[in-house]
């Protein structure tokens, strides 16, 4: 056995005796001085061997010892403090990545504040403020062979990065301010810093060094969440520190190479947001782009179809990093044929929303202010085909705003892609949106902070400045006989267009069952429209096709909601939905009074099935079936073949709903707002309102 590992292992050892039998604080506080000279902390300290055999087996049990000895009265055996002094020194002074995994350990499992517990907090803080968060990243820095160390690493991770969590469930309302979420992320982005500038200062010594443990915990930052707090300290820091300097960009761009596949997304996403122009942000990525697959990926398609959250500025300091290198310009290039593909798609002018089309066409115009007309000159083609694409299907929109990103768009891509060919202008509305757009189409000045300068204002009806306007940009008089004078049109007498008619493309169904197909599976608002409008003249005429899909028919109505503007919907609904129940009244009116007390109904739907149940009982209420009723004196046959008293007529024509049934749907629109007791008097009320002359003739549905 080794004399110099036996006498280290002897002298803990006896520490340790002596600390748990002895109450003399004097004692104790020699025993515990004793074993900081293998610390480095004495005027004797111990030789190197006997340091790194102690750092190496017996430190991280020695503070798992001291942990368990600290209570209220084993501290007060010192006046002033004394002893909680040296016995915190031990976790501020030793190495700082067993100290930290010590420390976090005394927070597992502990239900609630404690006194041990709130003293550990305090020390955990007073480690945080001493930078020795710092020292436990510089020492993963260092070349490691133990096999133990990678899962070194990951607990050390998944505990720095967890540490606001697990104090906050631990500490409750007792938690310190130096914990909050907030607070703590910045204070790591602090400590990544000064731990990259011992990585630098390594290098320069010579020393091999690695930033994969500091790519982890950014990595693992961001995933969490917390890319403003941490992101928000280092890229500023870094912004200073890579200017001028090969080797801090080198470092840089070693840390974010190293982040795991599972992070790059968040972290190249807080970092885009958080960097001040697309010289920095090639200062702090390089050509990753180039490199790694997956940061391809999110910077040239999650970016810039996906994620349309993003401010302008976030857009041009994207794609103005991918055209500052010659390598990253073809990326540049084909993400413009791509956004031109999407922005031509008919399907995407459709069904995406509108800020996500104005997002991309902010990017196709920073595209083309980036590229040169040689790069365009070699895909005009193909860039031509996807851009008047997009502008028919644009301009066949009914929104105004998708039709005026139809009209910027157009105008700028065809002067850039084709400038020999003619150009294409429109006539549109300027606003805020329309300025901007037509000034991102301008190449920017190069500067660090596109964020500080604000987007210059560019008129949208001219491509240069004309002698109307000053350099202040304020439009002045125009002059007597300008082209404008000659091109107005005040001078016109406008058409009076309130009788035209929308046409429409769409023919009206001939047959019950395209209408039921067209109203509950048609995408086609026009066909959908149609099929309502029809469906009642299509009930009356074909009565035999009606009462084989009656029920369903009535189903679909019942439960149908409006999609589109259509004038009258409530009223060509329902009279649909009376000429089926007319048309099929037993097995309709069977179906629609066993729906009534459902419970998945709305008032709404049972105000509808009462509406329709008391002009469809009207209607039988007015007669038998006469055959020669058109014969009879004072009587008019209606729809279906029944007999109306000449009194219940409306109009000189038959044609619509009597005058005496919506007398009665009114009483019963109020009835429904009355206790239930009253709706009892709802077959006297209908009664009430028949020629009492009639009643012998009659067959009385019940309707409740």
């Amino acid at each position: 056995m080794d004399p110099v590992l036996s006498s280290v292992r002897l002298t803990v050892r006896e520490a340790v005796h002596t600390l748990s039998s002895s109450e003399d604080g004097g004692r104790i506080f020699s025993t515990l001085g004793s074993l900081k000279r293998y610390l480095g902390e004495t005027e004797n300290p111990a030789l190197p061997g006997e340091q790194e055999e102690f750092a190496r087996v017996h430190f991280s049990a020695f503070l798992r010892y001291l942990v368990g000895k600290l209570s209220p009265d084993w501290l007060e055996l010192l006046p002033n403090g004394q002893l909680e002094e040296l016995w915190a020194s031990f976790f501020l002074r030793g190495p700082a990545d067993q100290a930290f995994l010590v420390l976090m350990e005394a927070f597992e499992g502990a239900a609630s504040p404690s006194f041990r517990l709130m003293k550990m907090a305090h020390l955990l803080a007073r480690f945080l403020k001493e930078g020795r968060m710092a020292a436990v990243m510089e020492g993963q820095c260092w070349q490691q062979t133990e096999l133990a160390f990678p899962l070194l690493q990951e607990a050390l991770v998944t505990k720095v990065v967890g540490l606001p969590d697990r104090l906050g469930n631990c500490l409750q309302r007792e938690n310190l301010a130096e914990f909050f979420p907030q607070n703590y992320f910045s204070l790591l982005g602090e400590e990544v810093v000064r731990a990259l500038q011992a990585v630098v200062d390594s290098l320069r010594g010579g020393l091999d060094c690695s930033v994969s443990f500091m790519s982890q915990v950014l990595g693992k930052a961001c995933v969490h969440g917390r890319q403003k707090e941490i992101l928000g300290v280092l890229v500023p820091r870094l912004t200073v520190l890579t200017q001028g300097s090969c080797l801090w960009q080198r470092v840089c761009w070693r840390l974010v190479e190293c982040v795991p596949d599972r992070a790059t997304e968040a972290v190249l996403t807080g970092l885009v947001e958080a960097t001040p122009g697309p010289e920095v942000l090639s200062r702090l990525l390089g050509n990753l782009v180039m490199k790694n697959k997956k940061a391809q990926f999110v910077m040239t398609q999650k970016l810039l179809f996906l994620q349309y959250r993003h401010a302008t500025p976030v857009l041009q300091s994207l794609l103005g990093y991918l055209a500052m290198d010659s390598q990253r310009r073809l990326l540049l290039v084909q993400a413009l044929k791509e956004l031109l593909d999407t922005w031509g798609s008919s399907s995407a002018v459709r069904h995406a929303p509108l800020p996500q089309q104005r997002y991309i066409s902010k990017a196709v115009l920073i595209c083309l202010a980036h590229l040169r007309d040689a790069e365009l000159r070699d895909s005009r083609d193909e860039l031509l085909a996807s851009l008047m694409a997009g502008v028919k299907c644009r301009l066949d929109s009914s929104l105004p705003a998708v039709r005026r990103l139809g009209m910027i768009v157009a105008e700028v891509a065809s002067a850039r892609i084709h400038p020999e060919g003619p150009p294409l202008k429109f006539q549109y509305e300027e606003d805020e949106l329309s300025c901007e757009m037509l000034a991102l189409a301008t190449p920017c000045p190069a500067n660090d902070s596109p964020l500080e300068a604000g987007p210059s204002v560019t008129p949208a009806a001219a491509e240069t400045p004309d002698k109307e306007t000053v350099d202040g940009g304020v439009p002045q008089a125009r002059l007597e006989g300008s082209d404008s004078e000659l091109d107005s049109d005040d001078e016109f007498v406008p058409y009076d267009m309130s009788g035209d008619r929308e046409l429409k493309n769409s023919k009206a169904p001939m047959y019950i069952r395209d209408c039921v197909e067209a109203l509950t599976t048609s995408e086609d608002w026009e066909r959908w429209e149609a099929a309502l409008q029809a469906l009642e003249g299509l009930v009356f005429r074909s009565p035999a096709a009606t009462r084989e899909v009656s029920v369903e028919l009535a189903k679909v109505l019942l439960h149908l909601e409006e999609k589109t503007s259509v004038v009258g919907f409530e009223g060509l609904r329902q009279r649909a939905l009376v000429a089926v129940t007319v048309t099929d009244p037993a097995r309709v009116a069977e179906y629609l009074t066993s729906q009534f007390y459902t419970v998945n109904y709305s008032l709404r739907q049972r105000m509808d099935i009462l509406d329709v149940s008391a002009p469809g009982s009207l209607f039988h209420l007015s007669g038998p079936c006469c055959p020669n009723a058109g014969d009879r004196p004072g009587a008019k046959p209606w729809r279906g073949g029944r007999c109306l008293p000449k009194s219940m007529w409306v109009g000189p024509e038959a044609a619509q709903v009597p005058c005496r049934w919506t007398s009665v749907c009114r009483i019963k629109r109020k009835e429904i707002l009355t206790p239930a007791t009253e709706w009892v008097n709802l077959e006297d009320v209908m009664l009430s309102e028949i020629n009492q002359s009639q009643k012998d003739k009659c067959c009385m549905i019940p309707l409740m």
